[in-house]
């Protein structure tokens, strides 16, 4: 006969073996309820995704997103609601195609993206033989002249074998950011690289990469990973052109905003910061990537007005501008605190996905990391254990960079690369319950953080 357990009377338990209030204990559960009950974020995440879409920086889309992160942080109760200017670089996609031709005469087009703040070629055919290397060192080791006027195609897969998928995020990356640079300093023509992508598909992923100074500004593109292996297989037993036609580049920049919202602290006006990034790419629907973390923070607002918790210090949400190709929103809000004296005791981000929350890494002080890490028997019984993590999110670094404890939200990371940067990445994908747990988790920390701070 299987046990029933009451999650209320495990919770209370709990909270006593960790030496935690019973105030902690009920106060988790009914964050949790309150927000598993009747949080707004994921039929906010439909309005963000399915009304608006993806919101690149610098297009009409992100400016519209900014009119409604505006409205939703009102609505979620919060005491003052603000635009933060910030100046962002403007890239634009545009037309674009690739195509191979193999010994037999014939072109075929494959599935390709442009990689973000890539150049293009102005709209004209630039082709050339390709010539594949499957790691950096390998590329290392080629003289310039069998480079020159070639097409480089950096076949570097995800390595499948890390648990987690982070980590082979990070090691794939090198390749993302530094082919083009890479290609043009040996005389390539155009990159192309293996898509950082943990899925069996061939769905082409996008992100940024950047120029080296003082070298030629030549294209990068990705394909997916069927491609990928498809042209490795030709490349073998034949030579193989390819043919790029693409319009990308740079747009110069442009006044855009930031969009914060805060409840005022009771006791002192020491803010805590919650945030994710209201920018996407420009393909699919930006909802993991990070119109989650978006909607997760701003429901931690309305939880705290909701269920009427009196918080000592100043809590506030921020929906950054800028986080895909630039950063330029989280730098610009470091830069305003550190010019306006802000006293900030914490900072947490969601930006990995709106999957069922597993974790939160703490990049901070041992003693701060020792004193979160103790409550972990309070997060126990909402599938949160792994507090072993040491990085936080890109936005919020500037925070950390000025002495400011920071964190970052870890969900299960299992699926969040097969469609990262992705026309994959939509509103279907994302999981209510999953969604509003990571909400629920983040209220409870800064619930925690607030009153022990």
């Amino acid at each position: 006969m299987k046990k029933i357990i009451n999650l209320s009377v495990l919770i209370l338990g709990v909270a006593f073996v960790s030496g935690q209030t019973k105030e902690d204990s009920i106060q988790f559960n009914r964050i949790s309820t309150e927000i598993l009950n009747n949080g707004k974020g994921y039929n906010e995440l439909k309005e963000l995704t399915k009304d608006i879409g993806n919101r690149l920086s610098g297009s009409q889309a992100y400016e519209e997103s900014v009119k409604w992160a505006a409205q939703k942080l009102k609505d979620a109760g919060a005491d003052k609601v603000w635009l933060q200017e910030v100046m962002i670089p403007v890239w634009e996609r545009g037309k674009e195609s690739l195509h191979i031709k193999t010994s037999n005469g014939s072109w075929k087009s494959l599935k390709m993206l442009s990689l973000g703040n890539s150049e293009g070629t102005a709209g004209k055919d630039v082709s050339g033989e390709i010539i594949m290397v499957k790691s950096l060192e390998e590329y290392d080791r080629l003289p310039a002249e069998k480079v020159k006027d070639k097409i480089v195609f950096f076949n570097y897969p995800f390595n499948q074998g890390h648990v987690q998928t982070f980590i082979a995020y990070r090691e794939a990356g090198a390749y993302r950011r530094t082919a083009a640079s890479l290609t043009a300093k040996k005389g390539g023509k155009f990159a192309v690289i293996r898509s950082l992508s943990s899925a069996f598909d061939d769905v082409p992923h996008t992100g940024n990469m950047r120029y080296d100074d003082n070298v030629s500004k030549v294209p990068a593109v990705t394909i997916g990973n069927t491609s990928a292996d498809e042209l490795e297989a030709l490349l073998k037993n034949q030579k193989v052109t390819a043919k790029l036609n693409s319009n990308c580049g740079m747009r110069g920049e442009k006044l855009s905003h930031s969009v914060i919202g805060e409840i005022t602290g009771k006791k002192d006006q020491n803010v805590i910061v919650v945030g994710g990034h209201l920018d996407s790419w420009d393909v699919g629907e930006g909802a993991h990537d990070d119109g989650a973390g978006i909607v997760q923070s701003i429901e931690v607002l309305r939880t705290f007005k909701k269920l009427g918790i009196q918080n000592n210090h100043t809590i506030r949400a921020v929906c950054f501008a800028n986080e895909e190709n630039g950063t330029k929103g989280g730098k610009q809000y470091g830069k305003t605190a550190k010019d306006h004296n802000e006293k900030h005791l914490f900072a947490i981000e969601s930006d990995a996905g709106g999957y069922a929350p597993r974790g939160i890494s703490l990049e901070m002080d041992n003693t701060k990391r020792d004193q979160i890490k103790s409550w972990v028997n309070l997060f126990l019984p909402y599938g949160v254990y792994n507090f072993e993590g040491k990085y936080s999110g890109s936005d919020i670094a500037p925070l950390h960079e000025m002495g400011v404890p920071t964190a970052e939200l870890v969900p299960d990371p299992q699926r969040y690369f097969d469609i990262h940067h992705t026309s994959e990445d939509t509103f279907e994908k994302v999981n209510r319950r999953e969604l509003l747990l990571g909400s629920s988790v983040m209220t409870q920390l800064i619930y925690m953080i607030d009153k022990n701070w």
